[in-house]
């Protein structure tokens, strides 16, 4: 064969299997969302994306090796591996008015948004997925177990030397006055009836059921603090119904009157779900099966301030976020996904101990959700219990 020909043939693969996949790499880290699913896949043609998750294949013992989990994660298939990215963004909508919508009593509602009695569509597919471990520039672990999304321009190298500092407050587990807040900005999100592989697209997620909705996740995590015996306030007021636009504004009024009232309180939970679904309709389900039961994967917000944002103190709220991060995954490993470390406000500029908390998404079983907030509750309750 011709000399010339064999080393056209050479650079020819050379920009094939190297260059164009560098290029489309590097080109996506500056992209925006389009940017986020081709640098994954860039991604994964240069290595740089290893999730943890139990394949159907002979990958399956290597990556158990890599990250070993008490109890085998769900199956999952690797087409999904760009999940993570592809996860929505808990919205922050501004009231479209001067006037701060007011919140309304959980039993006024109750039958404003009504759960449905039956879903017999079947127009739509529901895969359970677990998030695992990630390798990457975005992500680093923690030391005490789970890890962090850094989605900010601070250096992993600074964040992970702040991960390890103890938080700013003291809980004192044994007093009578509160030191937990539970809320609900969205406390209308919802689950599905039962664990399923369908969804009926007819319904909308969302329920006045408190019951069915965020509200009975939040009375999880407060059964296992009172067992605990920390004080606490469940705030059951609805921030998100009639109108969705200002819930955050509503929330953070309430909040702050809260916390006029009782400044004993240092941390404030905001429990929402997430709504993680692909542009295909496929609505993902994360779960965990922890002590022979599946619950719904959580996630952690820590909001960061680019100086614009009135959060003087974000990374105190990140010192806590990395503290309960680590207590989750020590008490129940692979309950959490990577906490979220971005450019969020979500009313955390109220205390040093604000955080918002993901459960599950709205693939994920009502019956898994509220598993995951007796967890959460009694990790707080180990963490903050008295004597």
């Amino acid at each position: 064969m011709d000399i010339k020909k064999v080393c056209l043939r050479c650079v020819a693969v050379i920009i094939v299997a190297f260059v164009m996949p560098t290029g489309i790499w590097l080109y996506a880290r500056s992209a925006s969302r389009f940017g986020r699913v081709a640098a994954v896949a860039a991604g994964v043609a240069m290595g740089e994306y290893k999730p943890y998750f139990s394949a159907d294949d002979d990958s399956k013992a290597t990556a158990q090796t890599a990250y070993p989990s008490k109890l085998e994660a769900a199956v999952v298939s690797k087409h999904s591996i760009w999940d993570m990215d592809m996860a929505p963004q808990e919205k922050q909508t501004p009231s479209v008015s001067a006037e701060v919508p007011s919140p309304l009593p959980a039993q006024d509602v109750t039958d404003k948004i009504p759960y449905p009695a039956s879903m017999e569509g079947n127009d739509g597919v529901i895969e359970k997925y677990t998030y695992g471990r990630y390798d990457g520039e975005q992500y680093f672990d923690l030391d005490g177990g789970g890890q962090v999304r850094n989605c900010t321009e601070l250096s992993n190298d600074e964040l992970y030397e702040e991960s390890s500092k103890p938080y700013d407050f003291q809980i004192d587990g044994n007093s009578s006055e509160p030191q937990i807040l539970i809320y609900h900005t969205h406390a209308t999100e919802s689950f599905e009836p039962t664990d399923k592989d369908h969804y009926d697209s007819s319904f909308s997620c969302k329920t006045t059921d408190p019951e069915m909705n965020m509200l009975s996740v939040g009375d999880k995590i407060c059964e296992q603090l009172d067992k605990a015996g920390v004080a606490y306030i469940h705030d059951t007021l609805v921030h998100d119904y009639p109108s969705y636009d200002g819930s955050y504004d509503s929330s953070r009024m309430a909040v702050k009157q809260i916390l006029e009232e009782y400044p004993s309180i240092k941390v404030c939970l905001d429990v929402h779900r997430d709504g993680i679904e692909r542009e295909d309709g496929t609505r993902l389900a994360p779960v965990a099966e922890i002590e022979g039961r599946e619950a719904a994967q959580l996630m952690i917000i820590s909001g960061c301030d680019d100086g614009t944002m009135g959060m003087p103190d974000y990374m105190k709220n990140f010192h806590f976020a990395c503290a309960l991060q680590s207590a989750l995954e020590s008490d129940w490993q692979g309950l959490t996904r990577p906490i979220l470390f971005d450019y969020r406000h979500y009313n955390q500029d109220l205390t040093t101990g604000s955080l918002l908390i993901e459960v599950g998404s709205h693939g994920n079983s009502i019956a898994q959700a509220q598993y995951t907030g007796e967890l959460i509750g009694k990790t707080l309750g180990e963490m903050f219990g008295g004597e």
